[in-house]
C-alpha cells in the first residue's frame, strides 16, 4: 500500500532547533525523523512513499537524490578519473519515492488534493505526518480499516503529559510519581491516516483546505470516519524539548518505533 506523507509545513513552533531545514528533515540520531517514519512503514513491506512537498522542499529532494552521500561514508576522486567509492554501509532501503511538490504556502488538505494522481488506481492508502513516531501496529491498522469499509481510518492516540502525575492519598501524601506519563483521558489524531481513494471526494486544491477540519468534520457528518485505537507509544516533534526527548530515548537504544 502506498503512503503518503505530509512534508511541507513551516514548522514554526520548532525553529529554535533549525531553521534552515524543513521540519520533517530535523534529525533524530543521524538520520531525519522522516527516515525514521518512513524505515518504520517500510518495516511492515510498505515502501513506495509519496512526500508531499513546501517549505523547503529543496533539502528533501537533496536528500533523497543523493541518498548514499548521505547516508556513507565516500571518497572522492577529483580529477575525475575514478567513481565516486562509497564505504562501510550498504543500502538496505529498497523503496520507491515520489517527491512532489504541493506548494509553499498550501495547507494539509490542498496538499493531498494535489497528489491524487500518484494514488490513482489504489483502492486504499497510508497517509501521514512527517515529524510524529510511534510503534502503530500497522497490520492491525490496516485489518481494522479493510474490516469496517468505511472512507477514513485515523489512528486515535493518548496525548503524551507535558508535566509530572502525582497520586496521593486523602491526607496528601503522595503514594506515586510519574514524570511526563500519558494522560488517562480522551485520544487525539496521530495520524497514521488509511484512506479509501474516495476521501479525495471530500478534498478540494484550495491554497488555504485544511484537511483536519472541513473534510474531516463532512467525513464525520457523513459517518465516513473510524478510529483505530493505540495506547503504545507516539510522540510528534513539535517543539525543541520533544526533539530532546526523542534524541534521548533513541540514544539511550529505547526508541519504541525502532524495529529494523
Amino acid at each position: 500500500m502506498k503512503v503518503g506523507i505530509l512534508c511541507g509545513g513551516y514548522g514554526t513552533r520548532i525553529r529554535d532547533v533549525a531553521e534552515n531545514i524543513p521540519k520533517p528533515m530535523i534529525p533524530i540520531g543521524e538520520y531525519p525523523i522522516l527516515w525514521h517514519i518512513m524505515k518504520y512503514y517500510a518495516s511492515w513491506g510498505h515502501d513506495n512513499f509519496v512526500l508531499c512537498l513546501g517549505y523547503k522542499g529543496d533539502s528533501i529532494r537533496d536528500f533523497f537524490v543523493n541518498y548514499r552521500s548521505h547516508t556513507m561514508d565516500f571518497t572522492i576522486d577529483m580529477s575525475g578519473k575514478t567513481p565516486v567509492e562509497y564505504y562501510e554501509k550498504q543500502i538496505s532501503e529498497n523503496w520507491a519515492v515520489t517527491l512532489a511538490e504541493t506548494g509553499q504556502n498550501a495547507m494539509t488538505g490542498a496538499r493531498i488534493k494535489r497528489v491524487m494522481k500518484y494514488f490513482q488506481g489504489e483502492e486504499n492508502f497510508m497517509l501521514t505526518y512527517g515529524d510524529g513516531v510511534g510503534n502503530i501496529d500497522i497490520q492491525k491498522l490496516v485489518d481494522f480499516h479493510t474490516s469496517h469499509g468505511k472512507i477514513l481510518t485515523v489512528t486515535g492516540v493518548r496525548p503524551p503529559g507535558r508535566f509530572g502525575e502525582l497520586q496521593c492519598d486523602d491526607h496528601g501524601l503522595v503514594t506515586e510519581f510519574n514524570e511526563k506519563p500519558q494522560t488517562s483521558g480522551g485520544r487525539i489524531s496521530g495520524g497514521f491516516f488509511v484512506c479509501r481513494n474516495s476521501i479525495f471526494d471530500y478534498i478540494d486544491d484550495r491554497e488555504n483546505n485544511v484537511f483536519e477540519q472541513e473534510p474531516l468534520r463532512n467525513l464525520v457528518a457523513d459517518g465516513e470516519m473510524m478510529v483505530f485505537k493505540h495506547d503504545g507509544f507516539w510522540q510528534p516533534m513539535d517543539t525543541s524539548r520533544e526533539y530532546q526527548l526523542l534524541n534521548q530515548i533513541y540514544e539511550q537504544k529505547k526508541a519504541p518505533w525502532v524495529n529494523w
